[in-house]
């Protein structure tokens, strides 16, 4: 799995690469696996299987990331539009010598921000209203800086890519739920089937959230090391978590519920509850674990 692109002047993390590269490959043979296993199981679909899975794969590529962005309200915008916000993104961008992606707001009071896009070419980054409203122009520039690294990185390729496996999953799953194919068959291969595949799709499942639930909290620490050492400002990125996530327990229940499933988009995640069981299984390490990894990167830049 590639490093930053050529033109990006983000500091490279092998072990952002190693732990892309054990992922991916975990994932694959258990995809693998998962098809083989439905392929034997249900030998008389085995072409509609395999339309069916390679459908959904290049349909979550190409498509996954539009279709998360206009979930998520992200309204595209000129310099004219937000002048402040697209300055912000041409300061990152000139630091990071990298393309400019387009540039969105999201009419939400949930304080937040989030990138999307398979490459460079396709990249968006969004801002909601809320962070807009809350924060100073430099803590901006850092969470900007975060976001635009997952981009530099290609971590939102990689995170659709792992996920995938999971949606197949569910889906064999439900369809298996919803339509009970084979219950009503005499041949008892056929029924042996129909209990082992939403059995194997559920493994499967589980399997692969954990994988990218582990990588996705690791590429958010990388995130915030890359922003950190390209403005050098750590903690400008330290002060726009610590308000971020603090405004967090002030914003109405329901708001954070509608922006709770985008969780692994965004730059801090939102839970509705404290007993939230999205917190013992997050897209995104805790604070403290953030908080005390921009303290470290301060701490060596001031020994440079």
């Amino acid at each position: 799995m590639p490093g930053p692109g050529p033109r990006s002047r983000y500091a490279p993390d092998r072990g952002l690469t190693t732990r892309m590269v054990t992922t991916m490959f975990l994932i694959g043979l258990v995809y693998v696996v998962f098809v083989g296993v439905l392929l034997v199981a249900l030998q008389n679909a085995w072409p509609v299987i395999l339309v069916v899975a390679g459908g959904l794969f290049v349909a979550q590529f190409w498509f996954s990331d539009r279709i998360a962005a206009y979930s998520m309200g992200a309204r595209e915008v000129t310099p004219e539009q937000a002048p402040e916000l697209h300055g912000a993104v041409d300061r990152i961008c000139a630091l990071a010598d990298m393309p400019k992606p387009r540039v969105a707001i999201a009419d939400s009071d949930v304080p937040n921000a989030f990138a999307t896009g398979r490459n460079q070419s396709t990249a968006l980054v969004c801002a909601t209203t809320g962070l807009l409203r809350r924060l100073e122009p430099e803590e901006l520039e850092g969470v900007l800086a975060h976001e635009l690294s997952h981009v530099a990185h290609r971590d939102v390729a990689v995170m659709t890519i792992a996920s995938f496996l999971g949606v197949l999953a569910g889906m064999m799953t439900r369809v298996w739920l919803y339509t009970g194919i084979g219950r009503s068959s005499r041949d008892s291969n056929t029924a042996i089937a129909m209990l082992l595949v939403p059995l194997v799709s559920a493994v499967v499942y589980a399997i692969s959230f954990l994988l990218t639930r582990l990588l996705s909290r690791y590429r958010e620490l990388s995130a915030d090391r890359a922003a950190a050492l390209l403005t050098g400002r750590p903690s400008a990125l330290a002060s726009a978590l610590t308000k971020v996530t603090g405004q967090m327990a002030r914003i109405p229940t329901q708001d954070l519920r509608k922006a709770e499933p985008f969780n692994a988009f965004w730059f801090a995640p939102a839970f509705s509850s404290k007993e939230s069981l999205s917190r013992l299984l997050s897209s995104h390490p805790t604070l403290e674990q953030r908080l005390d990894q921009l303290a470290r990167i301060s701490t060596q830049l001031g020994r440079a």
